[in-house]
């Protein structure tokens, strides 16, 4: 058998075996791998492989190897796991968007607790936590409530708006994504006419020509109102009174605010600063409980509008505020967790590193007639330590709310974090990576975690959002 065909044999006699790229191998998939791809091992070197999941025996080619791992094409499914599915979506597999659709939704949130668990037990030194199950969604489809859609061309020259396949800058043209809001599909028709009935031309960003970068669009889960945003390579948007005109004319749509952002730069960021209004506010109107806010094209707002009521809702039990007490929520955004605890604390202080998202927040305050609130704008690792230096090391907190990006808290402002001993801190996260790593770094502060709350936010993704609760441990002399 030629080397770059070497099969995998039953016996797997060679215990020298050595993966190369273009080999085709038989691989018995035992687990997911971080980012949703199957894991499956041959002799301790483990293959990755996208598409694939644990319980399957598949055959792939190899397209790229490391010292102790390589990644593997899926070229045939011998025999499917139990957990396999047909996704819904007939892209699914083209698209970076989705990597669980082919999954079934039972297993997906069993994975996700799984990870956090895996995150914090091999990075945080963490056992014995209780991790509760995952909160999903009866329907875990249609929830996005926000949505950015790069515009193109497909190879006869015709207009197309749809999603990046995974790891690309290559359009997958579709407008119907089942894990977005159905007007959706209206918009992109409706944009998409607009640009070839007055000659309006898709941007290129190799050549950066064209003037349609992207479309972004905006509902309220509670409102139903919609924003449609045209991000431009240009000052203007040649015949924009047609474009809003057309999008008032369907009936279907409910909308508020239609803008154009303006990106000129050449880069990849999708948002440049200044936006311009064509109708309406430049903004749309939407509720979480009882928490009103606005939210703009640049505002940071968690796209799960159902979820994230029962995640604020955790947020709160948590805090256990009982009309007193300072909090300090950090990464603030654009108010929401701030104005959440606010109605039960006595004061409540957000720190944010967007000028955009405090001004929101300012905005968002006085909307709701809530004014026990002040917003910080700046790194909270620069920030928050600032403030805590100033006061000779006596500010003090009753609650701390961390709600980070990805890469989790600064060092600085965790230590600062312990140094204002909170009773109580309450840490949203994204990545269980980075939360078991600040997790264990709080715990060496004096801090115990109590329990852990995933979320599923991102359904039909590897991704998970999940809130975890921690208590000052005081020694038996108080």
């Amino acid at each position: 058998m030629p080397d770059n065909k070497r099969k995998n044999r039953p016996d797997n006699k060679d215990m020298g075996f050595v993966c190369k790229k273009n080999d085709e191998l038989v691989l018995d998939i035992e687990d997911l791998g971080s980012e949703g791809q199957g894991a499956g091992k041959i002799h301790g070197y483990i293959l990755f492989v996208k598409d694939a999941l644990a319980g399957d025996k598949v055959r792939v080619k190899v397209m790229k190897t490391k010292k102790n791992y390589a990644y593997a094409k899926l070229l045939e499914i011998i025999e499917p796991s139990a957990w396999r599915t047909e996704p819904a979506c007939p892209v699914a597999k083209q698209c970076g968007g989705c990597q669980l659709q082919h999954c079934k939704y039972e297993k997906q949130l069993e994975w996700k607790r799984k990870k956090i668990e895996g995150c914090l037990k091999r990075i945080g030194g963490l056992e014995d936590i209780e991790i509760k199950p995952v909160t999903g969604m009866e329907v875990p489809y249609h929830y996005r409530n926000k949505a950015q859609f790069p515009a193109g061309y497909d190879k006869d020259g015709n207009i197309i708006t749809g999603f990046y396949a995974g790891r690309t800058h290559s359009i997958i043209p579709f407008k119907n994504c089942l894990i977005q809001h159905p007007c959706n599909s209206i918009i992109l028709d409706i944009v998409i006419k607009y640009m070839e009935e007055n000659g309006i031309t898709a941007y290129n960003e190799i050549t950066h020509k064209g003037i349609v970068r992207h479309i972004i669009t905006r509902t309220g889960g509670a409102t139903g109102e919609v924003m449609a945003c045209l991000v431009i390579n240009a000052d203007s948007l040649p015949y924009a009174d047609k474009l809003a005109q057309m999008l008032l004319d369907n009936k279907n749509l409910s909308v508020k605010s239609i803008c154009i952002n303006i990106n000129k730069d050449k880069t990849n960021v999708i948002l440049g600063e200044k936006v311009e209004v064509i109708y309406g506010t430049p903004y749309i109107t939407d509720y979480i409980g009882d928490i009103k806010y606005h939210i703009s094209p640049l505002s940071f707002y968690q796209v799960n509008h159902s979820q994230t009521e029962k995640l604020y809702n955790k947020v709160m039990e948590f805090a256990d505020l009982k009309g007193s007490g300072t909090v300090w929520d950090m990464y603030c955004g654009i108010g929401t967790i701030s104005l959440f605890l606010a109605r039960k604390a006595a004061k409540v202080y957000g720190v944010e590193i967007v000028p955009q998202a405090v001004e929101d927040a300012r905005v968002n305050a006085k909307l709701n007639n809530i004014d026990n609130v002040e917003f910080f704008n700046g790194a909270a690792e620069e920030i928050v330590p600032l403030q805590y230096e100033k006061s000779g090391g006596k500010l003090k907190a009753d609650v701390v709310t961390l709600d980070p990006p990805r890469k989790g808290c600064g060092e600085k402002l965790l230590e600062t974090v312990a140094g204002m001993e909170p009773a109580r801190i309450i840490y949203v996260s994204c990545d269980p990576a980075t939360l078991a790593r600040d997790l264990k770094y709080l715990c060496k502060k004096g801090y115990k975690v109590e329990e852990v709350q995933p979320f599923d936010m991102f359904c039909q993704s590897y991704h998970i959002e999940s809130v975890t609760l921690l208590k000052k441990v005081y020694s038996s002399n108080g």
